[in-house]
């Protein structure tokens, strides 16, 4: 009883981590590719193709003929299902899936002779999915916000933000009442699956719940008045949220096909981030997370939900008990990735020369890279500012004053953006592709002034999902799972030097970015 899977349903795929707790070890990696792999649902890159670039919509049938795929796969590879003694997942948070009065007796009587998405279909209201990838909800963002001002935030753990399942939800009751009435539940894409799997409507847990803009964060209950105002009798649409550690259901026998055993306890799915926060072993407190990767993120745990009064960090469930912060930064590895091509170096050059030939604080030479619309502060239209010397600011800098500008300003960005947590880091665990970066590894050091852990974690959604598994079903503390299977590569430690250098620079950071005329 030592063997637990955890799924990962992202964007673009279904990936599949089993652990062997006993071992602590991953005994088996599998994934499959929606574009690549299921190409008839036409969500190559996730989403379905629309004419307004603000939608940004999946076909939820997608995800569940990628249960079927990747199972048929694993079982095919030989992957020991039928030893699995727990399963949870991950989704991608906020996409929102709709079912009609169907959908209990759909899952009641699913038949192992045909494929789930012939099965599930016929329990649609609504044949498409908004994901966290739509912005097309800012006036009902908007209207939320005039109704609920500060409540929505302190309460719920973020201002009304576009890509929230609340504001969707009411942008569909707005401009589909009919398919809202004809709507009984209103699933996100965690519990949608986990859902599938126990053959029974499953709960939302407090980790993904959070990213609604609905649920109260005091009470851990879905705000009956926020509700109500996003859609009429939304309250009763919506699945009973719970603990990440409650057992969902146990694994419904249409799954046996692929040798799984009927009954395997299944636990409530969550969201990505909270997933992720289990996964990189910082569930606990006083660890913080920097994921480097096409959007950069910043999260740790806290024991009180504490919000951001800029409204750009969000809060949501901690897996492990207690709350999340969550920081994104849109320009991430695009951002590294433009500089780089602008200096016309390699990635070895990037990661581990450039910012020897310039000192720490880089002469004051900064920037914004807002080569993207970004989340961290709310820049809607890209833009690129420089401060400093004359040839930084018209383009004539070397190549190591224009990469340590990018990797300083990245990093004074989430300390700067990360002080309404309230809490001195001094341990930070880092993953992601520019994990890799010793020169960014040492400038964040020594700008939080903090140890930086590189980790052994690559798929930390999948693993802390796995991990989830094995802690409600089994019992196993997330402090002896983490220290098993979210090993340390390398440890990174501050310069005190250069501690006052970057305390100055967080000052003109601070000033640079909001003098800026970014419009």
């Amino acid at each position: 009883m030592s063997i637990y899977l955890g799924l990962d349903s992202s964007t673009q795929g279904l990936k599949a981590e089993i652990i062997d707790v006993a071992k602590g070890e991953v005994i088996f990696s599998k994934g499959i590719n929606f574009g690549k792999d299921l190409p008839e649902y036409r969500c190559s890159d996730g989403f379905l193709e629309n004419g307004d670039p603000l939608v940004k919509h999946a076909d939820p049938l997608v995800w569940a003929a990628a249960l079927d795929l990747l199972f048929s796969q694993m079982q095919q590879a030989g992957a020991p299902l039928s030893e699995v003694a727990g399963i949870s997942g991950s989704g991608q948070q906020h996409g929102s899936v709709y079912l009609n009065d169907d959908f209990a007796s759909v899952l009641a009587k699913l038949d192992p002779a045909k494929h789930l998405p012939v099965q599930i279909v016929p329990a649609l209201s609504r044949m498409t999915s908004p994901i966290w990838m739509d912005s097309s909800t800012v006036l009902e963002c908007e209207e939320l916000e005039e109704e609920f001002g500060e409540r929505l935030r302190e309460e719920t753990g973020s201002p009304a933000i576009a890509r929230f399942t609340g504001p969707q939800i009411r942008k569909f009751w707005k401009d589909d009442p009919v398919g809202y009435e004809n709507t009984a539940t209103i699933h996100l894409v965690s519990s949608f699956l986990c859902s599938v799997l126990c053959g029974q409507s499953a709960p939302i847990d407090y980790g993904d719940g959070a990213g609604m803009n609905l649920l109260n964060l005091q009470t851990l209950k879905w705000d009956a008045e926020i509700c109500e105002f996003t859609a009429p009798g939304l309250a009763a649409k919506l699945p009973s949220a719970a603990a990440s550690n409650t057992i969902a259901g146990n694994l419904s026998a249409y799954f046996t096909k692929y040798g799984f055993k009927e009954g395997t306890p299944v636990a409530v799915w969550s969201g990505d981030n909270p997933n992720s926060l289990v996964g990189t072993g910082a569930s606990g407190q006083g660890t913080a997370v920097i994921s480097l990767g096409t959007s950069d993120t910043f999260f740790a745990a806290m024991q009180a939900p504490v919000t951001d009064p800029d409204g750009c960090g969000h809060v949501f469930g901690n897996p492990g008990g207690g709350f999340m912060s969550l920081i994104c930064f849109t320009n991430g590895s695009l951002a590294r990735e433009k500089v780089r091509d602008m200096c016309q170096v390699d990635w070895n050059f990037f990661d581990n020369e450039a910012c020897k030939l310039t000192p720490p604080g880089n002469s004051g030479n900064m920037l914004l890279p807002y080569f993207t619309s970004e989340t961290t502060p709310p820049i809607f239209v890209p833009k690129v500012v420089y401060k400093g010397s004359d040839d930084f600011v018209n383009g004539k800098a070397d190549a190591g004053t224009m990469i340590r500008a990018i990797l300083e300003s990245q990093a004074l960005s989430m300390r700067l953006h990360s002080s309404w947590i309230g809490e001195d880091f001094t341990r930070i665990r880092i993953t992601g592709g520019a994990s890799q970066c010793g020169d960014f590894r040492q400038i964040l050091a020594d700008v939080f002034q903090a140890s930086i852990e590189q980790i052994t974690v690559t798929d930390s959604a999948g693993l802390g999902a796995a991990m989830r598994a094995a802690n409600a079903v089994a019992g196993i503390s997330f402090a002896d799972l983490g220290s098993a299977f979210a090993g340390t590569l390398a440890v990174t430690e501050p310069n005190p030097a250069n501690a006052a250098v970057y305390d100055r620079a967080l000052q003109e950071f601070k000033e640079f970015e909001a003098n800026a005329d970014v419009d």
